[in-house]
């Protein structure tokens, strides 16, 4: 990946071009620590110098706000996640004759760049792709394609396998196997985006969410690091008004719930089942809902003083525009994605809310994605004097 200011030799052949050579590199340009940096798609900023780097991500949420209206200012440091930190991977897997790869995808490829270490993912899941990849190469469930989404739990990684084959006796033996040798409290499995089983399952998988234990789904979302997750907690607690009920919504297993829950009366929403059910096992306040198909409408939103949303990657526009209907007064945005807040924060705008604050968060070390918090604040209009 070229860096700005980079001269460079081009390709025209094709849709998309491709570099041949830099003719002129950027002071910036660094050598990437990575041995699979090129080849790989997850980290395609690690030849960027890091003072570099920072500023471009920080400058990145300064310009979605200013689309949407609002001027930032001087932004904070930029929250930090350092390397061996991810506890949560996406793993792509495939068979080529004898040999089984693990990895994730080539850059602006479909092939599968084979790991040998990752400087992103904790040491933990580093250190069981060898044993992953011969268990893999064991199984008659895989006879090309599949994924592993890897968890690590506090008691354990917990992996979500899916095969392109059923799984015979035989590869639910290995699996058992491989989970008592490698610190894997659960191997579930599937079939293609079929439902899925147990495959082998030494203890439940848990993982502490402010001080309340949690037991997530197979393949269930985490946010990819603690420090990351820390820094977003601090962010939105910071933002949250003295007092008065606040709706938490895309909750999941309640990250973001079971933190400000602590200091205020919290009302959930949340769309997956399993994570809607966890909330609720743990004493909170709780509704299972679609919030894409079946936003929170105004009157739905007028008890709450605050709204906390942490939304899919595409954003929020509908749910927005009815938390600005319903003049909730502190909107607290959690983003992982500026074009989606670029957007959504221009509702707010348009509809008299000011901008309280704004912090940048590198939760995806070495990639061009930013996760940010920003409060929005919708201020009380003056009351007019009665006229004599």
């Amino acid at each position: 990946m070229t860096l700005p200011g980079e001269l460079v030799d081009i390709d025209l052949a094709g849709t998309r071009g491709a570099v041949l050579c830099i003719t002129e590199a950027s002071a910036d340009r660094v050598d990437a620590p990575c041995p699979h940096f090129g080849a790989c798609g997850g980290c395609n900023l690690q030849h960027w110098r890091d003072e570099s780097y920072v500023a471009w991500k920080t400058e990145a949420l300064a310009m979605a706000l200013a689309r949407a209206g609002y001027d930032a200012g001087t932004l904070p440091a930029m929250a930090r996640t350092p390397p061996g930190a991810r506890r949560r991977v996406d793993l792509a897997v495939r068979r080529e004759g004898p040999r089984v790869s693990v990895g994730l995808h080539g850059l602006r490829s479909s092939g599968v760049v084979d790991w040998e270490t990752c400087l992103v993912c904790h040491p933990a899941l580093v250190g069981l792709l060898p044993k992953l990849r011969r268990v893999l190469n064991s199984l008659q469930a895989l006879n090309r394609e599949g994924s592993a989404i890897c968890n690590l739990a506090d008691n354990g990684i917990d992996i979500l396998l899916r095969t392109d084959a059923a799984l015979t006796s035989g590869d639910r033996t290995r699996l058992a196997a491989f989970a008592a040798a490698s610190n894997v409290a659960r191997v579930s499995w599937a079939m293609g985006q079929g439902p899925t089983e147990s495959a082998a399952t030494l203890q439940a998988p848990e993982i502490a969410l402010s001080g309340v234990t949690v037991r997530p789904a197979p393949g269930a979302f985490l946010q990819a690091s603690p420090q990351g997750e820390a820094a977003i907690i601090a962010a939105v607690r910071a933002g949250l008004p003295a007092k008065g009920r606040v709706a938490d919504l895309y909750a999941g297993y309640g990250t973001i719930t079971h933190a400000i829950a602590v200091t205020h009366r919290v009302s959930a929403f949340e769309g997956d089942a399993e994570a809607a059910a966890s909330l609720k096992r743990s004493g909170m306040a709780v509704e299972h809902r679609d919030l894409v198909r079946r936003p929170l409408l105004g009157r739905d939103l007028k008890a709450f003083a605050a709204v906390v949303l942490d939304p899919p990657f595409g954003g929020a526009a509908t749910q927005l525009a009815e938390i600005a209907a319903a003049k909730v007064a502190r909107v607290i945005y959690v983003s992982c994605n500026p074009a989606a807040l670029a957007r959504d924060a221009r509702i707010l705008r348009d509809a008299g809310y000011t901008m309280l604050a704004a912090t940048p968060i590198d939760q995806f070390l070495w990639s061009a994605r930013l996760e940010a918090v920003v409060v929005f604040d919708l201020p009380r209009r003056p009351i007019k004097p009665r006229a004599a």
